[in-house]
This record gives structure tokens, sequence and C-alpha cells, in this order.
């Protein structure tokens, strides 16, 4: 019956958690590892191509990356002096994106990324590395700088130092992994949940005449959703990639300053 088979969804921990291949490690970590080896190993094969030749293939694609990197995140948010991230910020951008397109992949159909663990741990590498970059650059000023910022009022000080110490140290790596993990995961609840209505009304074993032709609604609301999702796992990357620049900028210049 319809009622029996085609609205019956499977529960949310089955649609977000995948049972583990052996213990401690499932599909999504395996997605992790393989978008890790995937980077590194499109940049080894960029360096074995001659230099002399005109870039194609792998060496081509590395090379638009890195400019892609330089000219939109880096140039645009540290400058010239943060040149020097663009490693980083490339490793970042590419490892969460290759994470995030496994979830318009037939049969993998998860991204990696909106599990938490992920989020949460890049998350805490880029907090990690903006702190130190504020304590290695401005010493104890660093924490001065964000307690008593600079260009505000004497009488709001106290405040609107509260609120930028409270902002960066502790809501900026909750913020950095909700955002990503909460964009992913609901793409993928959209997309599991217009293939299974899909399917049900391609599968019910009543009124065939009626849902079968039905179910073109939601295969195309699918589709659709499915290009959508390359989009988000794309502008995902790169949000979370300029959002790290831009953290490392404050750092390095302090906050109320300008370059």
């Amino acid at each position: 019956m319809l009622a029996e088979r085609g609205l019956v969804f499977p529960p949310i921990n089955e649609i977000l958690r995948w049972q583990d291949i052996f213990p401690s490690f499932n599909k999504v970590a395996l997605i992790a590892v393989a978008s890790a080896l995937i980077g590194m190993g499109l940049f080894l094969l960029a360096s074995r191509a001659d230099a002399k030749k005109a870039p194609t293939g792998a060496r081509n694609l590395a090379e638009t990356t890195v400019e892609f990197i330089e000219e939109g995140i880096v140039m645009q948010t540290l400058g010239k002096s943060g040149l020097g991230w663009t490693p980083f910020l490339l490793s970042l951008f590419i490892f969460i994106f290759l994470c995030n397109i496994p979830g318009v992949i037939p049969i993998l159909q998860m991204p990696a990324t909106a599990r938490m663990a992920i989020p949460l741990a890049l998350s805490l590498l880029v907090w990690v590395l903006f702190i130190g970059t504020g304590i290695k650059h401005q010493g104890l000023g660093y924490f001065t700088g964000l307690l008593w910022p600079a260009g505000v009022p004497t009488w709001l000080k106290p405040l609107v130092g509260g609120i930028e110490f409270v902002s960066t140290i502790f809501v900026t790596p909750f913020s950095l992994t909700v955002r990503l993990m909460a964009n992913m995961m609901a793409g993928h609840i959209l997309l599991v949940t217009f293939g299974l209505l899909t399917e049900a009304l391609v599968t019910a074993e009543t009124s065939q005449l009626l849902l079968v032709p039905t179910s073109i609604l939601p295969f195309f609301m699918l589709i659709f959703l499915t290009g959508f999702e390359i989009l988000v796992a794309f502008l995902q990357a790169y949000i979370f990639t300029i959002l790290a620049a831009v953290y490392f900028n404050n750092s390095t210049v302090g906050h109320g300053e300008e370059h």
C-alpha cells in the first residue's frame, strides 16, 4: 500500500550515519581520507608535468585552482603580504570541496561535512592558527585589542570589547562549524527526501495510473536540487576558506586597524 510503502521514511539516524566499515571507521571517514588523497594526488601529478609546455590536465586544473585562491581569496583579504597563507587556504578549500561533492555522487550520496566531526576539526584548526597568528604578531596585545578595541568611544569599549572577545574566542569556531555542517546536512536531507518520494510514487502498489506520472515532479525537483547542491558544495568551501583568511588578516593587523 502507498500509505505503508510510499510515505515511510527511514529513521534520521540512517540518513546521517553509515555503519562502520570496521570499528570507528565508516564511509564518512572513508570519504574524508579519499578527499585528502585525491587532493594530494592532483598536485603530485601536476608537479610532474613538463613546465616548459602549456599546462593541460592535472597541471592546468591545479594552476587554475591556485590562481583562484590567490586572486579570489588571498589578495582580497590578506593582500600581497598574505601570500604565504596560500598553501594552507588552498588545501583547506580543496579538502572541503572534495568532502562536500560526494553528496551528489550516486552510491556515496553523503557529504562528509554533513557530520559534526570534520567541520569541527577544521574550525578548531583555523581557530588555533588565527589565535596563534595574533599572539605572534601582537603578543598579549592581541587579547588587549579584543578587550579594549581601538576606534571605539571609551564609554563603549567595555561592552564592545566583551562582545568582540566572546565572539572571537568562543563563537567563531562554533559558527564556522555549524555554517558548514548545517548547509551540507540540509542539502543531503532534501536530496534523500525527493529521491525517496520519487521511488515511492513509482513503486506504489496502488493507483499506478496516477502516481507514476506524478513522480515526474519530485524527480525533476531532485535533478534541480542535485545541480544546486553542486553549487552549494563549491560555495561552502569558498565561504569557509575566505572566512579563515579574514580571521588571519584580523589577527595580523589587529582589530580596529586597517592596511
